[in-house]
Parts: structure tokens; C-alpha cells; sequence
């Protein structure tokens, strides 16, 4: 496998290891909590707000993972799929995760807002550039 094809899959890997690492937390932060009934099943059952404000900040954290990062992997294995794999297509995917892992620890530390927005809006703008670079390769592919 080429070089720049591997660091393509280390930047999916990286960001699947960014949503791991959010759920095993996140199960740090909530199982302990059920098990010395701190905090009812039943209350729990439906929606998150029993659990404390860091549990929570946890889990929309790690549900964020699976929205823009889904359209990051489906590009990567397009790429890949393809073998149009380039520094271009490299250098995106990984600032792409960098943008990400600072939005997650923004989320899961201050939760400041607009400074989360901002990693949010840029890492949405990282991801734009990847497709529209994947789509025109597609295009110009002779």
C-alpha cells in the first residue's frame, strides 16, 4: 500500500479512535454512577438529563461523531477506492480530524459555545474542500 494511501487510513483511524475514546469516557463517567444507584434506570430510560452536565457533554460528543466524520469516511473510501489518493486529499483528512479532536475537547472541557462553533464551521469547511477535490479528480480522471 502506498505511503499517502496509509496516512489517509491513520486519519480514519484517528477519528474513529477520537469516538472510541469518547465512549469508553463517556461509560466511565455514567456506568459508575447506575451501578451505585446514584442515578435511576428509569430515569434514564428515555432521555439523558438525569445524568450530570460532564455525562452529557460526553454523549453529544460522541453523537457528533457520527455526523460530519460519516461523510469524512464515505470520501476516504472513495478515494481509496478509486486510488485517487494525493498530499491534497491527505493534508484535508488530516486537518480535518485535528479540527475535530480540538471540537471534542471544546465540547467535553469549557463547552465554550462559539469557540466549539468555530472548530465546528471550520472542520465543515475542511470536509467541503475534500469532496469538491475528490469530485473534480473524479471528473478530470481520464
Amino acid at each position: 500500500m502506498p505511503l499517502l494511501d496509509k496516512l489517509l487510513v491513520l486519519a480514519m483511524a484517528a477519528q474513529v479512535f477520537l469516538a472510541l475514546g469518547l465512549v469508553f469516557w463517556l461509560g466511565f463517567e455514567r456506568v459508575p454512577r447506575v451501578t451505585r444507584g446514584e442515578i435511576r434506570v428509569a430515569d434514564i430510560a428515555v432521555d439523558r438529563s438525569a445524568y450530570p452536565l460532564k455525562a452529557r457533554l460526553l454523549s453529544n460528543s460522541f453523537d457528533n461523531q457520527f455526523q460530519l466524520p460519516v461523510l469524512f469516511y464515505v470520501g476516504s473510501l472513495v478515494v481509496l477506492h478509486f486510488g485517487l489518493v494525493d498530499a491534497v486529499v491527505v493534508s484535508l483528512a488530516w486537518l480535518f480530524v485535528v479540527l475535530r479532536i480540538a471540537h471534542a475537547a471544546i465540547h467535553v472541557t469549557t463547552n465554550r459555545v462559539y469557540r466549539r462553533f468555530a472548530f465546528y464551521t471550520a472542520g465543515l469547511a475542511v470536509l467541503m474542500l475534500f469532496w469538491l477535490w475528490l469530485t473534480l479528480r473524479i471528473l478530470l480522471q481520464s
